[in-house]
């Protein structure tokens, strides 16, 4: 019992309030006073250090004061150091895109019967560009000569064109229900399938992976260049299983469906678009689903 009341007393002891007082020693006048306990000191304490710890914590959250300390100035130079090696490489990316989209414009001017032209990208952030004639070679004039004679591969006979088009074997990379058609006018450049009780997207035809981006709105996209000049662009992907630069043969496995593409009620539609020497072709005419 002796403990407990002891223990009591300090209970009491920390609530008791205290007089805290200035004198005045020349006069002895109390000029000023205050009332406090142990407690209230304590918890007065406790919220000084909370307050304190929130101030730091916005100091260090929303202001460079960590770029002040030695260590920290280091590693904010190496992640500045690698943020521009990206941008880099980026630049180097965009460089070499242009480039194959020069060679695949000059392809196709060239089987259109037009001079080609080298476009020179400056050493600038800008995308300058000139046109310079480029001499026609000796296999550029015999590949005109084929082109336009009165060969099979004459562009301008429409039996021709047919023969190479039924030359060209393409599989469904999906079973399912055509929901929308191929409509140019309406801003559709290939159609939607509805995958029917399956998540695996195969090739049409074998080729080559040329791109692979993500968009929040199409999902991820796969970019085929296949045969005869035709590329073949897969939308609606979750995750592609191929990479870019490697070749897939004809009904390989190239990705699956996205997520809620599955049986559900927001229902994406897988979609396929299909080109050939940049203008959109009707995979219908292609492709039997």
């Amino acid at each position: 019992m002796k403990v407990f009341k002891q223990i009591a007393d300090l209970w009491r002891s920390l609530f008791r309030k205290r007089r805290l007082s200035i004198t005045n020693v020349s006069n002895a006048n109390e000029e000023w006073h205050m009332h406090l306990s142990p407690a209230g000191m304590i918890a007065g304490s406790v919220s000084f250090l909370i307050l304190l710890f929130i101030l730091i914590l916005s100091l260090v959250a929303y202001s460079p004061v960590l770029e002040m300390l030695p260590g920290f100035r280091s590693e904010a130079d190496r992640s500045r150091e690698n943020l521009l090696q990206n941008i880099i490489r980026l630049d180097s990316m965009e460089r070499v895109m242009a480039q194959m989209m020069t060679y695949n414009e000059n392809i196709a001017m060239i089987m259109e019967g037009k001079s080609p032209v080298a476009r020179t990208v400056q050493h600038s952030d800008s995308t300058r560009q000139s046109k310079i004639l480029v001499v026609p070679s000796a296999e550029d004039s015999l590949l005109r000569a084929q082109m336009e004679g009165e060969g099979a591969y004459n562009l301008q006979h429409d039996a021709a064109r047919r023969a190479v088009r039924e030359s060209i074997e393409l599989i469904a990379p999906v079973e399912g229900i055509i929901t929308d058609h191929f409509s140019i006018e309406e801003g559709r450049f290939g159609i939607s399938i509805a995958a029917n009780n399956t998540d695996r997207v195969t090739a049409i035809d074998e080729g080559t992976v040329i791109a692979s981006v993500w968009s929040p709105d199409l999902g991820q996209q796969l970019m085929i260049q296949h045969r005869n000049r035709l590329v073949a662009i897969y939308k609606g992907l979750a995750e592609p299983v191929v990479a870019v630069g490697q070749t897939v043969r004809a009904g390989e496995l190239v990705g699956h469906l996205a997520a809620e593409q599955s049986n559900t009620e927001e229902e994406k539609p897988f979609m396929l678009e299909l080109w050939s020497e940049g203008k959109p072709l009707d995979p219908e005419a292609y492709i039997v689903f």
